[in-house]
């Protein structure tokens, strides 16, 4: 007779809420078909081994499995990384405080998203073409590095300086991190999902693959458009207005309060 506990469904419990944040965790970063490939594996792999025994299929499989782990942690650093660091740092947990206490994001952070939003609409008016990148919970020192470093202060004029088309470092994303503009011209990760449309360009690529690979907000201003778009959690949202622009920051940033 078959026994089922407490510990049981505890057990239970725990498997699927890792395979829950596996499965968001892949389809953010565009490896959603792989994620099946290894779930179908897997489920082959118990099925051979431990519920028909078969000896020689097990084995194997049980080689496969060896290896399979280590090249699954090379392929998905990045996104272990990044789920390691939202453990990390709470992320997972700091949402129960909303059903007793509404976060409201501070009052620094609120001028800095001013800026940036007043800067967008001016470079939206322009046509002047921006990448800007709000750090959240995970650090971006490696994506800083591949830029000029220049700890600013975060102001209009200065956002709108940079991205000017004459200026040498227009190229390139604008990293902001703890109320400082940290670096200008990073080479951020391109994705390179087939699914986005196709009059989006270069820099949206950009934003939507920095998205992927970290838990940032990435702002893009269209050069031949002037439309506005934001980038978070590997989804995109074109064609945005300055408070759709503000509402979109602000709920974001609110949580590295």
């Amino acid at each position: 007779m078959i026994s089922f506990g407490l510990k049981d469904a505890i057990d239970i419990l725990i498997i699927a809420v890792m395979l829950f944040y596996i499965y968001k965790m892949m389809k953010s970063s565009g490896t959603l078909s792989l994620f099946y490939g290894v779930l179908i594996f897997f489920a082959l792999w118990v099925l051979a081994s431990e519920v028909f025994d078969m000896r020689l299929t097990g084995s194997i499989m049980d080689k496969f499995m060896g290896i399979g782990l280590i090249v699954l942690v090379i392929i998905f650093q990045d996104q272990i990384k990044r789920f390691l660091t939202d453990i990390g740092s709470h992320g997972r947990i700091r949402f129960l405080k909303k059903f007793f206490k509404h976060e409201e994001v501070g009052e620094t952070i609120r001028q800095d998203i001013m800026a940036v939003v007043y800067a967008c609409m001016g470079m939206s008016k322009s046509k002047t073409g921006a990448l800007i990148v709000f750090q959240r919970k995970m650090p971006l020192k490696e994506y800083e590095s591949t830029g000029d470093i220049i700890d600013a202060l975060v102001n209009v004029r200065l956002i709108e300086n940079i991205f000017f088309k004459n200026s040498p470092l227009h190229d390139g994303a604008m990293i902001i991190a703890d109320s400082k503009i940290k670096s200008v011209g990073c080479i951020l990760p391109v994705s390179h999902d087939m699914d986005i449309p196709k009059e989006l360009g270069l820099r949206h690529r950009a934003a939507l693959g920095m998205s992927q690979a970290t838990d940032a907000l990435c702002i893009v201003v269209s050069e031949e458009t002037g439309n506005i778009s934001v980038a978070s959690e590997g989804k995109i949202k074109v064609k945005l207005s300055a408070p759709e622009l503000e509402h979109i920051l602000s709920e974001g940033l609110k949580e590295n309060n």
